[in-house]
């Protein structure tokens, strides 16, 4: 009997201690769950702006003209005057061909008008003379009719002498091969002692115009097509070129051409714009990235892409409302520059959107914004797991 009640109060000992303990964790859970603090976020701070639209493009640099230089008469080349790979004038001799063959040429001409001119001479004084004549009827008609178109036949003869004197002469010109155009020359295509411009025109060298250049580049017709729906203006249509080391060249270009066909192959755009280049630096041929402004949007807004995020609804921001609540908004983001996207509806001015601590908010939760030094510049960027646009 005594063992039986030594049980039962060891019995009741152990569940009033189980209890005690039950409330003691429940007290503890509460009091942890009161104390757990409000999540801090990242927030920048939106404003309408007016935005150039820009898009980073693959172009290439070509010269702004380019001239073969050929020899447009027969001879042999006696010799190159000018420097490779220097700039010359236009009209400057570059090659010399030996002119005395082209000399001689000339020299036969003058000859041929000197005997026409003689022959014409001889022709207009029996004409002169058959005219006096012919009022007596010392001459018949016939006579008269020759002795006028003798006349006439040695003048055109004096013209075609003419004609031939000025083709020799231009030849000989051509003896001294001249630039076309100013420039940049390239190497020489043949050597001294070559014969050139027999049976066709044999390219000497090639002269470059590189101040100012050309850059060609093309534009995938769904962006151009975007690009100019969201555009509500001209704008300055410029052309950036980035160099090597990740700078851009200090002289922009002007876009001076817009292709109005698609290339099937590609399904691009062709897109020109003419970049000066007063000291050389650029050199034709050589590929290059190209920032291309080809508009503008007004009041539109930059969100970092770390705040764009994306579900079955469409593009989100989350934002801290006045009540200091989280607060989801729908975006129209169709449009990427850098590192930020180009939104033009579903937000306001003055709104806050949380761009750090994502991944510790939902939308109706209380959040706080951690302290910055500019409240209108980005905080900390997420960590890498936070979803993004």
């Amino acid at each position: 009997m005594n063992r039986l009640r030594m049980r039962v109060s060891l019995a009741f000992v152990v569940v009033a201690a189980a209890s005690l303990a039950v409330s003691g964790c429940q007290k503890e859970t509460g009091q942890a769950g009161a104390n757990t603090p409000t999540p801090e976020v990242g927030v920048v701070t939106l404003q309408p702006a007016t935005i150039t639209l820009q898009q980073e493009l693959s172009g290439r640099l070509s010269p702004f003209r380019s001239a073969d230089v050929r020899a447009r008469v027969a001879g042999i080349v006696q010799r190159r005057l000018y420097e490779e790979g220097s700039d010359v004038g236009q009209g400057q001799a570059l090659f010399q061909i030996d002119p005395a063959q082209l000399q001689a040429s000339l020299s036969a001409a003058q000859a041929g008008l000197a005997s026409a001119q003689a022959n014409a001479a001889n022709a207009h004084s029996s004409a002169a003379r058959a005219r006096q004549l012919a009022p007596a009827k010392f001459i018949s008609a016939t006579d008269l009719d020759n002795a006028l178109a003798t006349e006439r036949t040695a003048t055109a003869a004096v013209q075609q002498a003419l004609a031939a004197v000025q083709a020799a002469r231009i030849n000989l010109g051509y003896a001294t091969v001249r630039a076309p155009i100013a420039g940049r020359a390239g190497q020489q295509q043949v050597t001294e002692g070559a014969l050139v411009g027999e049976g066709g025109a044999t390219l000497l060298t090639t002269v470059d115009q590189i101040d100012p250049l050309y850059v060609e580049f093309s534009i995938g017709v769904d962006d151009l097509a975007k690009l100019r729906a969201l555009a509500e203006g001209s704008g300055a249509r410029e052309v950036k070129v980035k160099l090597a080391d990740g700078s851009f060249y200090p002289q922009p270009g002007s876009l001076d051409f817009a292709g109005d066909v698609v290339d099937p192959t590609t399904g691009a755009v062709a897109m020109r714009a003419r970049l000066p280049n007063p000291n050389h630096r650029l050199l034709p041929g050589t590929f290059v990235t190209v920032q291309a402004s080809l508009g503008e949007q007004h009041d539109a807004f930059r969100v970092p892409q770390v705040a764009v995020q994306r579900d079955g609804q469409g593009a989100y921001v989350l934002v801290i409302g006045q009540d200091g609540k989280v607060a989801r908004k729908g975006i129209t983001a169709n449009l990427m520059q850098g590192s930020d996207w180009i939104v033009s509806g579903g937000v306001a001015p003055g709104d806050q959107v949380i761009v750090s601590g994502l991944q510790r908010v939902q939308p109706g939760q209380a959040a706080k914004i951690a302290a910055s030094p500019d409240a209108s510049q980005p905080a900390p960027a997420a960590p890498s797991n936070a979803p993004k646009g």
